[in-house]
């Protein structure tokens, strides 16, 4: 029952981080979700507050039953959150055979170059999620995001 009401798009996340505070999400269509460019010391259930912060990283995510994060709320999808969410996939033998595809299953073939700003196909567990946010809101490079960047060369 639990897992049915995690994955309603539209549903608000507060994710509590390593440091003490939180950060926050929305889920899209599964197994997608977007994180607000927001994080408080303390928790925060303002729907609206957080709903106008602009969206740092929308990634795919294997939700866990055991899961701390919490679900404050819920609302319909606002107009720019239910855009196709755009990624790439790269060769692994030869890194100049890229695709950049979309979740409406737009595909085409894309030089690696085009690829830079993208989000790479993968799944993120919630933990790589909480450190990526963490180390976005401390000024960090985040390890799985640099793992995960386009190949050049």
């Amino acid at each position: 029952m639990a897992k049915t009401i995690m994955h309603r798009p539209g549903s608000f996340l507060r994710i509590p981080l390593a440091d003490g505070s939180f950060g926050y999400g929305r889920v899209l269509e599964p197994p997608h979700d977007a994180f607000y460019e927001y994080r408080t010391k303390s928790p925060d259930s303002d729907l609206d507050r957080i709903a106008s912060k602009s969206i740092l990283f929308k990634v795919a995510i294997r939700h866990s039953d055991l899961s701390p994060w919490e679900i404050i709320g819920w609302r319909e999808i606002e107009e720019p959150l239910a855009q196709p969410i755009v990624q790439f996939k790269q060769d692994v033998g030869n890194f100049r055979r890229c695709k950049i595809f979309d979740t409406v299953g737009n595909v085409r073939n894309a030089e690696p170059q085009e690829c830079i700003g993208l989000e790479r196909l993968a799944v993120w567990e919630q933990p790589n999620v909480e450190e990526r946010l963490l180390d976005t809101f401390m000024g960090r490079p985040n390890d799985t995001v640099e793992h995960l960047k386009v190949r050049l060369q």
